[in-house]
């Protein structure tokens, strides 16, 4: 028996462990006392649990593992990486690798979005973005030029900055927050609009709001405007047809600056490298990604930012002027070794051409026959994300208090069961599968999926919670 098995642990002595751990929106009501499943390895499309149960990833981890778990080339580009170069420091080095990586993101992007800015990550990307605007118009002597216009149910991170332009209400329990800077945008989610109107109308509407915010903030006090293309957290709301395109040319016409937050949206998870352009039509001042940057190999963020926009910075007199943020990892060169053989993989394997044309199709054509369920009020997404959302069985109960459980946590937990990790969200289950994943598999997780939802239902349902009669 080898020491490693001797001095193996068991579940529950890791879950006892586990809660030493303060895990990202941590529970307090719960502290001490969550049981969550242990992952103790992964391949492909699956990971396996401490009690060697086999689970398929439906999140791809957090929307990132876009090449799948265990792919041995990557972890040998890593390793090699580490033991030619494990670290430099990016003040006053360079790396040999940062460099290629900047090119490579270059000759992907969209427009004239030519310059990167390294991070550790998708929250420091969209602090770093933020933070330049601000340089930026103090630059150009613009100092009042600083408000943020974001969305309602938008989500940008955990960082101050981030923090603050994020519009999830459950996001912001007993925590502070920049005042004043920030004007939130209702949440363009069309199931949402009036009966009765339009997608059109409800477009119209939405852009009609952001320019009676612009005439009353004054145009002269707003510094950008940020946005995802599909707002992933907040419950994978898909705006309406040309939303975004509008909002650019409002903003491009008032001297507003844009930013498209594609930390889930880009490499791949739409079917393309970045999703603004070629999904909706339009071409952003900076891009803010991580997450499939490196296929959650390694953490990684890139900010992308526009020739024009910096050339703004050579109109001037520069000497002794500094844009004084970064990060000690920014560039790392084992995190740039482990994007670069990312996008090898997803150039070779053709992965991107396939989410567009064969398995991001199929995958939305599935999952909307669970629209037949009586408790599924929407299926919603684009490419390889998707949320299943059952805001028919949530409200409040019959004395009008609002119902003590989570649709999506009790999905989750029938799935677990047989054989599926989704991710909960209120009453959404949530889905972004690897982008290796094949027709065959994305059936094995409907069927899994139908089965869990169809379990959740007929267990609030016993439980007298609500009936399908009652509707939404």
């Amino acid at each position: 028996m080898s020491n490693d098995t001797k001095n193996a642990l068991n579940t529950e002595q890791l879950q006892t462990l586990d809660n030493r751990f303060v895990h990202p929106w941590e529970s307090v009501e719960e502290l001490g006392e969550l049981q969550r499943t242990v992952i103790d390895r992964s391949d492909g499309l699956y990971l396996y649990d401490s009690d060697g149960n086999k689970l398929l990833d439906a999140p791809a981890g957090m929307w990132c593992v876009n090449i799948g778990h265990r792919r041995k080339e990557m972890a040998d580009a890593i390793a090699e990486q580490i033991m030619r170069l494990d670290y430099a420091s990016p003040w006053d080095l360079t790396n040999t690798v940062a460099p290629k990586l900047a090119a490579e993101l270059a000759k992907r992007s969209p427009g004239d979005l030519n310059h990167v800015f390294f991070t550790t990550g998708g929250s420091t990307a969209v602090d770093s973005a933020l933070r330049l605007v601000q340089f930026y118009n103090n630059y150009r002597g613009k100092p009042n030029k600083k408000m943020i216009l974001a969305q309602e149910m938008g989500y940008h991170g955990s960082t101050f900055l981030g923090g603050s332009v994020s519009g999830k209400p459950k996001d912001k329990h007993f925590l502070d927050f920049a005042r004043g800077l920030v004007h939130h945008l209702p949440c363009p989610q069309p199931y949402f609009r009036r009966p009765g109107q339009s997608v059109e109308d409800f477009c119209d509407e939405l852009i009609q709001n952001l320019e009676d915010t612009i005439m009353k903030l004054g145009a002269d006090n707003i510094g950008v405007m940020i946005g995802e293309p599909v707002l992933a957290s907040g419950g994978v709301i898909v705006p309406p047809d040309g939303y975004y395109r509008r909002c650019r040319e409002i903003c491009r016409k008032h001297d507003i600056l844009f930013i498209a937050d594609e930390v889930v949206t880009a490499f791949g998870r739409l079917g393309h490298w970045f999703a603004c352009e070629d999904e909706f039509g339009f071409v952003p001042d900076m891009i803010t990604s991580a997450k499939g940057l490196t296929s959650g190999y390694i953490p990684m963020g890139a900010l992308l930012i526009s020739d024009r926009l910096m050339r703004e910075f050579t109109k001037h007199d520069p000497k002794g002027t500094f844009f004084a943020n970064g990060f000690t990892y920014s560039g790392h060169p084992v995190a740039a070794t482990a994007a670069l053989k990312n996008i090898e993989i997803m150039e070779r394997e053709g992965l991107l051409e396939k989410v567009r044309t064969d398995t991001g199709p199929y995958f939305q054509q599935r999952l909307r026959e669970l629209e037949d369920i009586a408790m599924v009020s929407e299926v919603r997404g684009r490419g390889l994300m998707a949320a299943v959302d059952c805001i028919n069985a949530e409200g409040q109960d019959r004395e009008g208090r609002e119902t003590a459980y989570e649709i999506g946590s009790r999905i989750d937990k029938h799935c677990q069961a047989l054989g599926l990790i989704v991710r909960p969200l209120i009453s959404m289950c949530v889905l972004s599968p690897p982008l290796i994943i094949e027709r065959k598999q994305i059936d094995e997780l409907i069927d899994l999926l139908r089965t869990g939802i169809e379990r959740a239902q007929d267990e609030i349902i016993a439980e007298g919670l609500w009936t399908p009669q009652e509707g939404f």
